[in-house]
């Protein structure tokens, strides 16, 4: 489970043309009832769906054709028009992964399918979303102000802007996906506030983030400002080339700036279920790539790395007025710092 960056589509069926009309929260939240699977509460389905008949319509469906016929699904108004609920997507598994209910049936099944082959993963979004909110806060100790969030997903619980702009009600946040739920839920969460905006965007094109409107009229290049490509980088292939994009977002930076990053890894005793999880992805748009720390510390080459360095990231500055967390091995979690 992780943020999104980017890639094509492909096509396939949902099944049976369904309508979902949502709980309270429209389809998995917080208030959805829960399911241990280990420490983690698990994700419950609350939609109500049924299956529409043929012919029948309401003037408020947006419909969506499978291949020229009437598979029908008619879509939340949360979900922006084009939105293809064929595929899963990376952001929309991770949303459903930390309990949020912008996902579709094929992002649910699909992370069903993950916690199948590896029921740890949970805990990995989980510890995930923790170590987002420290980094944040330790960046926001150090007098830092301005975040762009590079694959961002979907706003959920412990947003970026909400921690920083606690801190600090003045902080500018952006953040940039390549999803379009991500980027129109993003969109709606934020209207009104003045100092965060979410915009689409792909990591592989930096300039096409650094360059766009609403970024450069938020954040101030001239003063530090932290990258965030949480959940992200693993997305990305050797031929993408991460060291080459880190480099390109940096050099937009300001020495005392800051590049935060996480990104899975393999494990030896885990081998058998990160090779069902990478399977599995291998069969969405959005392949996930393990490397070691050696790799990730190379992707942040030309920075340094603040302590305590690459490490798992239940051991990047644990909080010691939070309860101990599992050691997650299976992700690994860096700041590094632009200098003088």
């Amino acid at each position: 489970m992780g943020a999104d960056t980017g890639g094509g589509t492909e096509s396939g069926h949902i099944g049976a043309p369904d309508t979902c009309v949502p709980g309270d929260a429209g389809g998995v939240g917080d208030a959805a009832g829960a399911v241990k699977d280990g420490s983690v509460t698990r994700p419950t389905v609350i939609t109500t769906c049924h299956v529409m008949e043929s012919g029948s319509r309401s003037p408020q469906d947006r419909d969506i054709y499978n291949d020229g016929y009437a598979d029908r699904v008619s879509l939340p108004e949360w979900a922006p028009d084009g939105v293809d609920v064929t595929v899963p997507n990376a952001a929309r598994v991770y949303d459903y992964g930390l309990g949020g209910y912008h996902n579709f049936a094929v992002d649910r099944e699909f992370a069903e399918q993950l916690i199948s082959a590896w029921p740890g993963i949970l805990q990995v979004a989980h510890t995930n979303r923790a170590y987002l909110g420290r980094v944040v806060r330790w960046l926001a100790a150090q007098g830092v102000r301005q975040f762009l969030d590079i694959g961002s997903g979907i706003p959920t619980r412990g947003n970026v802007h909400e921690v920083v702009q606690a801190i600090d009600p003045d902080a500018r946040v952006v953040y940039v996906d390549v999803d379009d739920v991500a980027v129109s839920h993003g969109q709606a969460i934020l209207a009104g506030n003045r100092y965060a905006a979410a915009i689409g965007g792909d990591l592989r094109h930096p300039a096409g983030i650094l360059g766009h409107e609403r970024v450069r009229a938020l954040i101030d290049f001239d003063r530090p400002v932290a990258v965030l490509l949480v959940a992200v980088l693993h997305f990305l292939g050797d031929e993408d080339d991460p060291p080459k994009l880190v480099r390109e977002l940096t050099e937009a930076l300001v020495p005392g700036s800051y590049v935060a990053v996480s990104h899975f890894t393999a494990v030896d005793d885990l081998g058998h279920e990160h090779e069902q999880v990478t399977k599995l992805y291998d069969r969405t748009p959005t392949s996930v790539r393990t490397r070691n720390p050696k790799q990730v510390a190379g992707i942040l080459a030309g920075l340094e790395l603040v302590e305590p360095g690459v490490v798992p990231i239940t051991s990047w500055h644990p909080d010691p007025e939070e309860p101990a967390e599992h050691e997650q091995r299976s992700v690994l979690g860096a700041v590094g710092r632009k200098p003088e």
